[in-house]
């Protein structure tokens, strides 16, 4: 494996090819740069995650009227899960990116990104059960993308997103049994 200088961890120089090094050595975070980049992930992840969890709420009285499986798991459960999901999302996204920024996993990280951020909305804000399904469908597709492209850049970037993929599918069969009962 070369682990000349010009082959760096940032940016790869060869974008939309994978690159030489799928992990970075230590000596490639000497800089303050990929840890500035990695907070502007967490922080934004996070951020954007806990303000549309607030101001979409948790459905209040419409969403307690709904009838639920027996699976569903007591309100506390969801800030807790999401809060430590997205940590390891920002986390496997900044990696990808760092690695190659215009990289079809990047890009599916995005893509996965604008779709978790807009199932709250649609679930809880518009209260529409079978469309906050598809967005859920659409979402678990562009994780599986992610988790089949970032294996060719970075392995743990990928492993990073399976607890992620197993809670969007419990999450999905979820809102499909209430889009069902209701």
């Amino acid at each position: 494996m070369n682990l000349a200088p010009d082959r760096a961890f940032c940016l790869n120089p060869a974008p939309n090819r994978m690159s030489p090094m799928s992990t970075a050595s230590l000596a490639d975070y000497r800089t303050p740069r990929p840890w500035i980049i990695l907070a502007i992930f967490i922080v934004a992840v996070l951020g954007i995650g806990f303000w549309i969890g607030v101001s979409t709420g948790s459905g209040g009285p419409w969403y307690d009227s709904l009838e639920k499986p027996f699976f569903n798991p007591p309100s506390w459960v969801f800030p807790v899960a999401w809060s430590a999901l997205y940590v390891l999302i920002a986390i496997a996204g900044w990696r990808v990116y760092m690695i190659d920024s215009r990289s079809t996993a990047t890009r599916l990280w995005f893509v996965q990104m604008l779709l978790n951020f807009a199932w709250s909305p649609v679930f809880f804000g518009a209260q529409l059960l079978w469309p906050g399904f598809v967005v859920i469908v659409l979402m678990w597709l562009a994780i599986a993308g992610f988790i089949v492209f970032a294996r060719r850049l970075d392995k743990p970037a990928a492993w990073l997103f399976l607890p992620y993929i197993l809670w969007v599918s419990f999450a999905g069969a979820l809102n499909l049994s209430i889009a069902l009962l209701n």
